[in-house]
């Protein structure tokens, strides 16, 4: 029997979650329509962008995700931590970022001067928002309907884009943490739309490998389909693979980004006849593909937080941050 929302995502158990969405009777809209012949594929860089976009304004980390012609998956990280240690304005500021607020908040923001009673009710909107934005079922709201809209806008059409409004699945352990982000970032191989994981456009592991997510041309997307009414946050990353377990408070995977590849890659070369593509078996491993020198490798994976900004990022984006 189907369970209600808040009970399959309790941060409590978990902060970790598995979600997919689907378009309508599986129909390619975000691919190569069969019968017409018609390219949608670049619904995917909007998906893309969108997924980038609401993660630097949410309390919530992407671990990994797979655009692909039919469906997308998610692997998220709900951080109430981070929520909770933004100041009042930096919410405001956030949720104005997607939605306008009452005249009143508006005014707040302005620094306005307000009576007491005009202050709580602010005071009260602003909690409201900052639990939003710590809310799975938000982000995935804010992620979904406008590329509904401007799907069909395109189409010249009406009606449902999506099959329902999200499936979600709670990631209890780092085993079921690890497989998942395996399973997404190998989405595009097995379905054979990619012969590796570093040529599987529109996922977190490309991304991760060869950066290539444009900040500017973005938020001008995302503001010419008016999903976006300002953007002033530098792009979070993607979420850190943080190594070994220590003794400080680590807020990434428990795993090293090295090794995760070497999984993924190793994964991937597994042949699975319910599935059409693998990574062909002569092909040498991903680090050597890569061509990657193993001091800069371990400085990358232990720093990519910290490095991101100024080694990683497209100078397009360097220049937009400066």
């Amino acid at each position: 029997m189907a369970r209600p929302r808040k009970e399959l995502i309790s941060v409590q158990n978990t902060p970790y979650y598995h979600v997919i969405s689907r378009c309508v009777r599986r129909s390619f809209l975000c691919g190569i329509d069969s019968i017409s012949g018609k390219d949608y594929g670049h619904r995917r860089q909007w998906i893309e962008d969108r997924i980038r976009i609401l993660s630097s304004l949410f309390a919530i980390d992407v671990c990994a995700y797979a655009v692909m012609s039919n469906h997308h998956h998610l692997v998220v990280k709900i951080c109430l931590e981070q929520a909770l240690s933004w100041a009042d304005t930096d919410v405001a500021n956030r949720w104005m970022s997607l939605f306008k607020s009452p005249l009143l908040v508006r005014q707040w923001a302005a620094g306005e001067p307000l009576s007491a009673s005009e202050s709580d009710t602010v005071s009260n909107i602003i909690a409201v928002y900052r639990e939003r934005l710590s809310s799975l079922s938000w982000f995935m709201k804010c992620l979904n309907e406008p590329i509904a809209r401007q799907a069909n806008q395109e189409d010249q059409c009406t009606g449902h884009f999506w099959e329902s409004r999200f499936k979600s699945q709670a990631l209890l352990s780092e085993e079921a943490l690890l497989s998942c982000m395996a399973y997404v970032d190998l989405n595009p191989v097995r379905a054979s739309m990619a012969e590796t994981p570093e040529k599987s456009t529109h996922t977190s592991i490309k991304e991760r490998i060869q950066p290539e997510f444009d900040l500017s041309r973005a938020i001008a997307s995302q503001q010419e389909q008016q999903s976006l009414q300002h953007f002033e946050l530098p792009i979070k990353p993607l979420a850190v693979f943080e190594g070994n377990v220590n003794d400080k408070q680590q807020m990434g995977v428990l795993f090293s980004l090295k090794d995760y590849l070497e999984l993924v890659d190793n994964t991937g070369r597994v042949i699975r006849e319910d599935k059409r593509g693998a990574i062909p078996l002569h092909y040498p491993p991903i680090l050597g593909r890569l061509k990657l020198n193993p001091q800069d490798w371990l400085s990358n994976a232990t720093q990519f937080e910290q490095l991101y900004a100024k080694k990683f990022a497209p100078k397009r984006r360097q220049r937009q941050i400066a």
